[in-house]
């Protein structure tokens, strides 16, 4: 897991090869404006998730875990409190991987929680069970979904 501000992009571009596309996307000012649900940037290589909506209490927050893609999860309005735990560590499946959606989830608690502010962004590898949506108020997230492997 990454945790860090948008003016400090350039400091991971070097970790995909097509992470310079994605934090350019999230960069341009115009995410903002973007309307809730899928938007492809390249195809199933790399396209986003816009969602506003109430973010939800820690005990409702469920850990998820991707094999196909990074998650880049930005914060455009409110602050999320991102749950984490090592997916190595994860002992209880709540629900099996599914290759369709590239989701599995589990039943354990995080081992730690992060607050990703307004400007700023989480990366999650597959490594990284996350519990996102997590706030006492609206939350506008862009989700930036980049394939392991490029297409």
């Amino acid at each position: 897991m990454i945790l860090d501000t948008l003016a400090e992009t350039n400091r991971y571009v070097a970790l995909h090869p097509l992470f310079g596309r994605a934090f350019d996307f999230l960069r341009n000012g115009s995410v903002e404006k973007l309307p809730d649900g899928r938007h492809e940037i390249d195809g199933n290589a790399l396209y986003v998730v816009v969602a506003r909506k109430l973010g939800q209490p820690r005990d409702r927050a469920i850990l998820e875990a991707h094999r196909k893609y990074v998650d880049i999860q930005c914060v455009v309005e409110g602050a999320d409190s991102i749950g984490w735990k090592s997916t190595l560590e994860c002992r209880s499946v709540k629900k099996s991987y599914s290759p369709s959606d590239d989701c599995e989830l589990y039943a354990d608690p995080p081992t730690f929680w992060s607050t990703v502010e307004a400007g700023s962004f989480a990366i999650f590898f597959p490594a990284d069970a996350h519990a996102p949506m997590v706030s006492e108020g609206f939350l506008h997230k862009v989700v930036v979904k980049v394939a392991i492997h490029e297409a």
